[in-house]
């Protein structure tokens, strides 16, 4: 999963983007409303965390713009004012849901995956492929029963693959959803993490699920 984050602030914006990252999301950070808008036109990115008051461009001119150019990744909005006119504003900007500050990591998140399973192609939880069966709620893996333990990162690039079973993904869009933007293209780290994957998915099953295409990428399948 990969998220934008614009925020002025600079520690409210280390503390989401601490907390997303924590949770293996990739994670992109704007300071402004103008630099949110490029970000979020130039990227696909799974959801977006907008704060309201911005330099430049506030965060609903921000909202405005993403949509009126096509952009349907979910925004959260934040903002330290509880206002109700604010939320009905930023609602009708076109944001998905709406924050007051303070918040709890635990609840961000928590709304960042129910808006991701909402708008996801493949809604239905948990996802099966073969006698794969991967919980995107709980966060438990499972084949032939048995209980297959990732860290945050695996479970990241094995989600992102059992939401697009079938179709060959490669390194760089892998490396685009599942990492951010400040990680080197010309890095073999998704061959790297790929290769433990596999070796906790695949090792000791007669059926491989994980699989290479020469020269293209990578594909979850079951054959």
């Amino acid at each position: 999963m990969r998220a934008l984050v614009v925020e002025d602030e600079v520690g409210v914006a280390s503390f989401i983007e601490g907390c997303l990252r924590e949770a293996s999301i990739a994670v992109d950070v704007a300071a402004d409303g103008q630099a949110g808008i490029q970000l979020g036109r130039e990227n696909a990115y799974d959801v977006i965390v907008l704060d309201l008051m911005l330099p430049i461009r506030d965060g609903f001119s921000v909202v405005r713009a993403l949509r009126a150019e096509g952009v349907k990744a979910p925004v959260i909005c934040l903002t330290a004012r509880d206002a109700v006119d604010d939320r009905v504003k930023g609602l009708d900007s076109g944001a998905d849901d709406y924050m007051v500050k303070p918040f709890s990591p635990a609840e961000l998140l928590a709304r960042i995956r129910a808006l991701v399973r909402r708008t996801s192609a493949i809604a239905t939880n948990p996802i099966r492929v073969g006698d794969l069966v991967i919980d995107v709620v709980a966060r438990h893996v499972e084949r032939a029963g048995r209980r297959i333990d990732l860290s945050a990162r695996e479970f990241a690039l094995l989600e992102y693959l059992a939401r697009n079973v079938g179709h060959v993904l490669t390194r760089y869009m892998i490396l685009e959803k599942v990492w951010d933007m400040n990680q080197d293209p010309l890095t073999n780290v998704v061959d790297v993490q790929m290769t433990r994957l596999r070796k906790k998915i695949d090792h000791g099953y007669a059926t491989p699920l994980i699989h290479t295409v020469r020269g293209v990428g990578f594909v979850l399948r079951a054959d």
